[in-house]
């Protein structure tokens, strides 16, 4: 496959996380210690860099990618597929005004309208919170995880990027494999027992390990070389854009009208700031 063609797959896989947690008939815990375990035998087999790159540096990133992958779950069992992703979205704006302490790399005047638009679209995807339903049992509960897997998620990507600055592109893939490890030791204590399960949910879980997390993330991580940021940033919103699509479609899941306005807000951002830093490679969706 091309470069964009691995791309343009990556993102959907990444898409469908959203759909395949709601649809798996596992609790929320059993789900991200499952697919999280599945994701780290897939790639401890097929990366030999990931066992290469071990030590108190990536495992430090590894924990905040162990919280990113648990939150996202624990958010999407709770509130719609649309808020989850949506809040998950405003990694940028933590990355913004945490890169001064933790990267020393100061906020640019140039940032401060991302910073508001995030804060707007945030806002508004709060305030347009659905009533319960059978997809979205607790919103306000899920929506809180989720604006806690966006804070993560920063944490990760400044721990991406300090892992970088040494040039150890096999310490970055180490925390990936070490995240899921500990996503899933962590998770295991509430899974236990995991009790009867059909197979169409154990197939769940595999193709969420395999496919959407690991799949997705070599495939994304292989073409980014040849591929020039700004376009690689615009192709993975697709995985933004669609997440709620591949809900609506497999769950009848409908967003509220202000979570849509706030989330176009969130990506519209997101593509200002890809656009004002092109020659930054753009880290893949992880989740």
């Amino acid at each position: 496959m091309s470069p964009r063609i691995r791309i343009a797959l990556a993102a959907l896989l990444f898409s469908t996380g959203g759909a395949a947690i709601k649809a798996a008939d596992f609790s929320a815990w059993q789900i991200a210690s499952l697919r999280s375990g599945v994701a780290a035998i897939t790639l401890f087999v097929l990366v030999p860099g990931a066992r290469r790159g071990f030590g108190w540096r990536p495992a430090l990133v590894g924990v905040a990618y162990a919280a990113t992958l648990v939150l996202f779950v624990l958010a999407n069992r709770l509130t719609t597929s649309a808020n989850t992703i949506y809040l998950q979205s405003t990694a940028p704006l933590y990355v913004l005004l945490l890169a001064p302490l933790l990267l020393r790399e100061r906020i640019r005047r140039r940032d401060l309208p991302v910073i508001f638009a995030v804060l707007g679209g945030l806002a508004l995807v709060l305030l347009g919170a659905n009533p319960p339903s059978t997809t979205a049992p607790d919103p306000a509960r899920g929506n809180i995880f989720a604006a806690m897997s966006g804070l993560s998620y920063a944490l990760l990507l400044c721990g991406l990027r300090w892992l970088g600055r040494d040039g150890g592109a096999d310490r970055g893939i180490s925390a990936v494999l070490l995240g899921n490890l500990i996503a899933c030791l962590a998770g295991l204590p509430m899974a236990l027992p995991l009790g009867s399960h059909p197979v169409t949910a154990w197939g769940i879980i595999l193709y969420l390990g395999i496919f959407q997390i690991a799949g997705a993330y070599l495939l994304v991580t292989s073409a980014l070389r040849h591929v020039p940021a700004i376009e690689a940033s615009l192709m993975l919103l697709v995985e933004t854009a669609f997440n709620p699509f591949w809900a609506w479609l497999l769950l009848g899941e409908v967003p509220a009208m202000l979570a849509l306005v706030g989330g176009g807000l969130i990506i519209g951002a997101t593509i200002l700031q890809a656009a004002r830093s092109p020659g930054v490679v753009p880290t893949p969706d992880v989740v």
